[in-house]
């Protein structure tokens, strides 16, 4: 696959070169399959953060402190010179991952918008400018006698704001009002006959307007390349990666078992109260309930309980307790032991399958009949109240849960669900039903040992 990057002219000597780039277009360059994947996980890494960092309403310093530290953490290549190239491959990659349907088009371009933001917020005032030319914008800058005349009155904006006139560097440009309506709205900007006078330091609401606009365009553009040509041209090699990468859990494997490394049928009713998420403890109740679990259920509960250490013949003998007195040994030898074993890399190909992620979890379309799925994106709002009140959420806590549920941060509504549950702080985020679980054991054991001390 070719791969963009931005048109630049050659830069002069003097001139300064902004390091964030605009891509607005991109001649081909030459992208290794492996490098195609990697850069793409490590750009949708910084994404996702900004994504959980925004939904925790972190105010614009942290989110700008928290961009610089992602973007040195997850964005750095061992070659300077690759820098730029990283940057570049993974956001055309990405916007090809993420143009394929209007929800991930939203996505995409929140994030990637906020990430442009808060990145040009870091660079210079004279890279700042240089990007604007790059931009094209039409804005004329304020003439030294025009700023004299209304000196007084843009002193008196800045001085509302909290902010001194020099701090704008001096330079103001004219804008439409109504193309800065974050700058009118917050009254941060003077207005005389319609312009907006934005002073240097403001320009990032007029940049980021227009690269989203551009973006939004761009997103629908490659839709269509998808759809009538790249899919299916691509369908033997890059097609199965990009449909698979904006569904893609990127933390930790939970194949095996990583702490507390056994769980055993004598304790699991115990441990699946106080440290299951509520996905697998509702799985768990309706299995014990019913005897019995569909496909779907017997999939994510199963694995889930392979990934904190249920062991392989204990597996069985708990299946089958169940399932048994729905309907017979014999039968649940003959038609479901086989999927267990399966599971656990016992029978078939031997593949060693790994518990599901919150990302897959969410994503399922459980039907009539079945119990999998995520509780915070698929239960009705009143059976999830009831759920969460039987974890022991509090009335408070819950209100904080259900607002993320409304907003569609149903991660952020099981980690809130975990800080109530465990009373403690949990700022690494749910992203994965044994996390939940391997992170409530290690904050029981520590608080149990804090007691016997």
């Amino acid at each position: 696959m070719e791969v963009v990057r931005s048109h630049r002219k050659p830069a002069e000597a003097d001139d300064v070169v902004p390091t964030l780039p605009l891509y607005l277009s991109a001649p081909a360059l030459q992208v290794r399959l492996e490098d195609f994947e990697l850069y793409a996980v490590d750009r949708l890494r910084v994404l996702k953060e900004i994504s959980d960092g925004l939904s925790r309403g972190k105010k614009s310093d942290e989110m700008e402190k928290l961009v610089r530290e992602l973007w040195k953490l997850h964005m750095s290549h061992p070659h300077a010179s690759e820098v730029v190239n990283k940057d570049i491959i993974s956001h055309f990659v990405l916007r090809l991952v993420y143009c394929r349907t209007e929800e991930l088009r939203k996505w995409f371009l929140s994030m990637e918008t906020s990430l442009f933001r808060y990145r040009f917020r870091s660079e210079t005032h004279e890279a700042q400018r240089a990007l604007m030319a790059e931009f094209h914008l039409p804005y004329k800058t304020v003439t030294s006698a025009e700023f004299e005349n209304v000196k007084d009155k843009l002193s008196q904006v800045a001085r509302s704001t909290g902010q001194s006139l020099s701090s704008g560097d001096g330079i103001f440009y004219k804008v439409p009002f109504e193309e800065v309506p974050e700058l009118v709205a917050g009254r941060r900007v003077y207005i005389q006959k319609g312009q907006a006078y934005v002073a240097m330091n403001q320009v990032v609401s007029l940049v980021v307007t227009q690269f989203r606009f551009l973006l939004s365009k761009a997103l629908v553009l490659t839709n269509r390349k998808w759809t009538t040509m790249i899919r299916e041209q691509e369908k033997d090699r890059l097609t199965p990666l990009v449909e698979s990468l904006s569904s893609s859990y990127l933390g930790p494997d939970y194949s095996q078992p990583r702490e507390f490394t056994e769980i055993s049928l004598k304790d699991i009713d115990q441990v699946a109260k106080s440290s299951f998420p509520l996905c697998m403890r509702h799985l768990f109740e309706k299995l014990r309930e019913d005897h019995h679990l569909k496909h779907g259920g017997r999939m994510q509960l199963g694995l889930f309980l392979k990934g904190v250490g249920l062991k392989l013949d204990d597996a069985l003998a708990f299946w089958k307790a169940e399932f048994s007195r729905k309907f017979g040994v014999e039968r649940f030898d003959k038609e479901y032991a086989y999927s267990i074993r399966h599971n656990y890399g016992k029978e078939g190909k031997r593949t060693d399958y790994t518990p599901y992620s919150c990302q897959k979890i969410i994503s399922s379309m459980p039907g009539v009949g079945d119990h999998h799925g995520c509780p915070y994106r698929h239960f009705s709002e009143e059976k999830l109240r009831a759920a969460l009140g039987r974890m022991g959420v509090g009335s408070r806590a819950l209100e904080d849960v259900m607002e993320k549920v409304r907003n569609k941060h149903y991660q952020l509504a099981c980690t809130l669900t975990f800080e109530a549950v465990h009373g403690t702080s949990y700022d690494a985020g749910i992203n994965h039903p044994n996390q939940y679980f391997s992170d409530s054991k290690k904050t029981l054991e520590s608080r149990n040992n804090a007691n016997t001390a």
